[in-house]
């Protein structure tokens, strides 16, 4: 029998990583799990200015990047009624998205990822690579990647439809 009690979902703030919230929050419902929601702030002082480049006005840049990032994650994981499962938002600061995700699922016993894929073209994914296929590849769990709009499994219950009608 699978035993899922923790599940990462992984959010940048798309449309893909909102659908896979959706997915989160409805398999630990499901499985009456523990959802962590993480999102990875980039690493300013290391994209911008280059690890050798010493820049002054990182340090207030990164902790204003980090807030905004909390207090967005906390109004994306906060449901208006205070229903679904237990919630952890968590943010992290990290040059590699990947590898902060795949570290975090590790340190913390994930049992399953969900995160959104954007879906580029060939030429952005080669250019740019993919977080999600990074995860999929390196992580100590199983990853369900949600395209968005491609395949909504996640319908209304036909009874709360009923209900509200």
């Amino acid at each position: 029998m699978m035993t899922i009690k923790t599940i990462l979902v992984a959010t940048d703030f798309s449309e893909p990583s909102d659908a896979a919230l959706a997915y989160g929050r409805e398999l630990a419902g499901r499985f009456d799990a523990t959802l962590h929601v993480l999102h990875v702030a980039q690493n300013i002082y290391i994209t911008t200015f280059g690890a050798e480049t010493y820049a002054p006005i990182a340090p207030e840049l990164q902790a204003e990047v980090e807030q905004s990032a909390r207090v967005h994650l906390e109004q994306l994981v906060v449901s208006g009624d205070g229903s679904g499962p237990r919630t952890t938002p968590v943010v992290m600061t990290s040059a590699s998205p990947a590898f902060a995700i795949i570290d975090y699922a590790a340190e913390h016993h994930i049992d399953l990822i969900v995160m959104g894929t954007h879906g580029r073209g060939a030429l952005a994914h080669l250019l740019m690579g993919s977080v999600a296929e990074k995860v999929v590849r390196l992580a100590p769990c199983p990853v369900l990647t949600v395209r968005h709009p491609e395949h909504e499994f996640i319908k209304p219950d036909t009874a709360a439809v009923v209900a509200h009608a």
